[in-house]
């Protein structure tokens, strides 16, 4: 799969799959750094891992499928990569080892590859691991934090013992959480170059952040809990790097708020009345599995006003 339509975009949609994955991987360049910076040599190592691991198995599974080499078009790096920026400092080598071989093996070159995968394959491998082993997601405090680790602020929300972290480390990333999930300010960074560059579109991000937040304030009925629970967990990079991959998101634009909105009120549900703090990865594979009934909406709606006009 040489190109990828990524948008309604003219431009965009005539693009090369390299070309779209660069562009991801230069938005994820300040999470990555600041996931660095906060959590130290370990979140360099697990990044190593994820990404490399990712690589090895597309390759391995390419000779011995005989098919033609795909790792050059750098989907298995973003996948590595995401997936890696959505596990704690917590996690083991050879948890990270798990995660990437699932991600590639099982849920997307088992699919056919890069196209005919159902969900997405980050997502699908984080709750993969979040089942089987719950230390993976959370938890871990950062290299300048006074204590090693803790409850997360979802956690805190929760009932968990701590206390919630400042808005200033809320948007900087000063807090126990996923590697890649603390820093607020770096996703959004990444996220506007995106919008910039075409690559998505502001429907599924602003939506999900959006619904998010007012659901929270309707359940909780506290502003300042609805901007924790918008700012927390791994809503950001949820919304913006993995609730819009191209191949398991809505192609349209009434489709992608639908989308977005579902996911948000899932997630909310998860986070108040569910067994787990967290709820983005959860949501996004719900919601990617129905994806292509929500497309069927989409197209029928425009059908339908087709014929109007």
């Amino acid at each position: 799969m040489d190109n990828l339509n990524v948008s309604n975009s003219p431009v965009a949609a005539s693009r090369s799959t390299k070309s779209v994955m660069l562009d991801i991987l230069i938005a994820l360049a300040p999470a990555t750094v600041a996931a660095i910076v906060l959590f130290g040599l370990k979140a360099a190592v697990i990044i190593a891992v994820c990404v490399g691991s990712a690589l090895l198995s597309e390759f391995v599974f390419n000779i011995l499928a005989k098919k033609e080499q795909t790792v050059g078009d750098l989907t298995a790096v973003v996948t590595g990569l995401l997936l890696a920026l959505n596990l704690s400092t917590n996690a083991t080598i050879w948890q990270c080892l798990v995660g990437s071989v699932f991600a590639i093996v099982i849920v997307k070159c088992a699919f056919g590859g890069l196209g005919y995968n159902i969900v997405n394959p980050a997502i699908a491998a984080r709750v993969m691991l979040l089942i089987a082993f719950t230390e993976v997601a959370g938890g871990a405090g950062t290299v300048f934090a006074e204590i090693e680790s803790g409850a997360t602020p979802l956690a805190i929300l929760g009932g968990a013992e701590g206390t919630l972290p400042s808005m200033l480390d809320m948007l900087i990333g000063n807090r126990g959480g996923a590697i890649g999930e603390t820093c607020a300010i770096a996703l959004l960074l990444g996220g506007i170059y995106l919008i910039v560059r075409k690559v998505i579109t502001w429907h599924i991000p602003v939506c999900y952040i959006g619904g998010v937040f007012l659901l929270s304030l309707a359940f909780g009925g506290d502003v300042m809990g609805a901007v924790y629970h918008t700012l927390g967990g791994g809503l950001i990079i949820g919304a913006i790097f993995m609730a819009t991959d191209p191949v398991t998101s809505p192609k349209k634009g009434l489709g992608k708020i639908i989308f977005a909105l579902c996911c948000a009120l899932i997630t909310v549900l998860i986070r108040f009345y569910g067994n787990y703090p967290e709820g983005v990865s959860f949501a996004i594979l719900l919601m990617n599995i129905i994806c292509p009934y929500i497309d069927m909406i989409g197209a029928k709606k425009e059908k339908t006003e087709e014929v109007a006009e």
